[in-house]
């Protein structure tokens, strides 16, 4: 049985890499093809943003001769991976290509400006301005 994809986005494979929906490539094409004009800078793809830390708990663990304290994972990090991230006129932009955007974004977009100052550029249509 095929499995359909949540929003039905579809995933593209190309030599430069996966992409998980025409949108997303389709924007990259665009800031590649500015970034060859000089338009932007230092353009890079699937940038990973620590938001909250892992937290851990010291636990005793008992071993054959003697008691070890190990920290113990109770709860994962959180970060947020941007689409985009490039620099322009001095600037860092990070764009999140959304057709639809899901129950944890509006979260994820609220810590990126509290613990980054960043403020996420939402891009709808491959070719809105840069």
């Amino acid at each position: 049985m095929i499995q359909r994809r949540k929003y039905g986005n579809k995933k593209i494979v190309t030599p430069e890499g996966e992409f998980a929906s025409k949108l997303e490539y389709n924007r990259w094409l665009i800031l590649k093809e500015a970034a060859q004009k000089g338009e932007i800078s230092d353009l890079r793809k699937q940038v990973e943003f620590p938001l909250l830390p892992a937290q851990y708990r010291p636990v005793v663990k008992k071993l054959k001769t003697k008691e070890k304290v190990v920290q113990k994972l109770i709860e994962r990090p959180v970060t947020y991976v941007a689409d985009y991230v490039y620099m322009k006129d001095g600037d860092i932009v990070v764009e999140d290509c959304k057709g639809f955007p899901d129950d944890k974004y509006p979260i994820k977009r609220k810590m990126m400006l509290y613990f980054h100052g960043i403020q996420l550029r939402e891009v709808k249509r491959a070719t809105e301005p840069i």
